[in-house]
């Protein structure tokens, strides 16, 4: 898997921030991909919670306060990162997230429209 070309996709923020982990570049993202990490209902929630809720700062797996085990979690987030539709960087042993909104918008313009408009189910 190819990393992001240009060096502002990857420095986003102040200069002691970790690097990304590693992810598709923009013009790597494939429609198939991103429907197929978007399927699960959990992995839907967690894109429409980051693009609804989330400050300007990444995520832990805490903050979405699902009561699942972590290893079902970690297998989600690296679903959606390989995907292409979050950046993950690591903070000592936890990894945040946060959307990959601008990337998302510029490849896939309105999918973000269609994923802000599903209502989630009562059980994720």
């Amino acid at each position: 898997m190819a990393m992001p070309n240009s060096t502002s996709s990857r420095t986003k923020g102040p200069a002691e921030l970790p690097d990304l982990l590693p992810e598709p570049a923009t013009e790597e993202l494939k429609l198939e991909t991103v429907f197929a990490a978007l399927a699960d209902p959990l992995r839907l929630t967690i894109v429409r919670k980051l693009m609804l809720e989330s400050e300007a700062y990444d995520h832990t797996c805490g903050w979405f306060g699902f009561d699942r085990p972590k290893s079902s979690l970690t297998h989600h987030f690296r679903t959606l990162r390989d995907a292409g539709l979050i950046h993950q960087r690591q903070y000592g042993l936890e990894r945040r997230s946060r959307l990959r909104a601008e990337d998302l918008n510029m490849r896939f313009p309105g999918l973000l429209e269609l994923i802000r408009a599903w209502q989630p189910p009562s059980n994720v």
